[in-house]
């Protein structure tokens, strides 16, 4: 007896395996999400096209959504790791961050961590205050910081301390230290959109999904590291 495959409630399953939500989905897939939403409800059938596009974006092989059994994808199995060291990182510079993405080996994180060292010395030297989807968590490793936001009054941090925010809300650091200030961040959301929001090129253009095996999120190393750009300034 031949089981009909029904490729949207593999896809609604794996989804829900992973904790994507249907915006999340269509990030990655380029996908609207009226369209998702009817494709896991059997409302609409998927063309060849669209499985692509879901399986490159997802990560996963096309035959899977086509398996009568929901297999999570490679980012809930269990022992992955990933180890970043010193002087290596996928770095973004700017004239008011050196930002060091960490990790960036490993699809599908559930966070993304990076270091940024702040150089912005004023709100002015920033265009526009930053925004990406999800939250952030920044502890400050070294130097003194100041947080602007656009909802709440500027908040100092010393060294070892540390603030959760919503992300979404615009926000800039700003060093307010006479030295050097170093923040170690976790930030929920996608890797590219945090990338772009840092001033990379790493973001996908408007309504593609970025390429998960992309050159550019392969782990560079820094060109410069922060006390060879010092070194000579006396």
């Amino acid at each position: 007896m031949h089981t009909k495959a029904k490729p949207g409630s593999v896809l609604k399953g794996l989804r829900l395996a992973n904790g994507w939500t249907l915006a999340e989905v269509s990030r990655r897939t380029g996908l609207p999400v009226s369209t998702l939403s009817k494709v896991e409800n059997d409302k609409m059938s998927l063309s060849y096209d669209k499985l692509a596009r879901i399986s490159r974006g997802l990560d996963i092989d096309i035959g899977q959504l086509f398996s009568s059994e929901v297999t999570p994808s490679l980012s809930l199995a269990t022992g992955r790791r990933s180890i970043t060291r010193a002087g290596e990182g996928r770095v973004i510079e700017t004239e008011t961050y050196v930002t060091t993405f960490c990790a960036t080996d490993l699809l599908n994180k559930r966070f993304v961590p990076l270091i940024a060292e702040v150089h912005a010395r004023s709100t002015a030297e920033f265009s526009e205050m930053i925004r990406h989807p999800g939250e952030e968590y920044a502890y400050v490793l070294e130097g003194t910081v100041e947080l602007h936001s656009d909802l709440y009054a500027p908040v100092v941090l010393e060294t070892g301390d540390s603030i959760y925010f919503d992300s979404g809300m615009g926000h800039v650091y700003v060093n307010v230290g006479p030295g050097r200030a170093r923040v170690m961040s976790i930030c929920s959301g996608d890797e590219s959109q945090l990338m772009a929001a840092s001033g990379g090129q790493d973001a996908a253009p408007d309504g593609q999904p970025p390429a998960p095996h992309s050159e550019a999120l392969k782990p560079l190393k820094i060109v410069k590291r922060a006390d060879q750009r010092h070194a000579g300034r006396s």
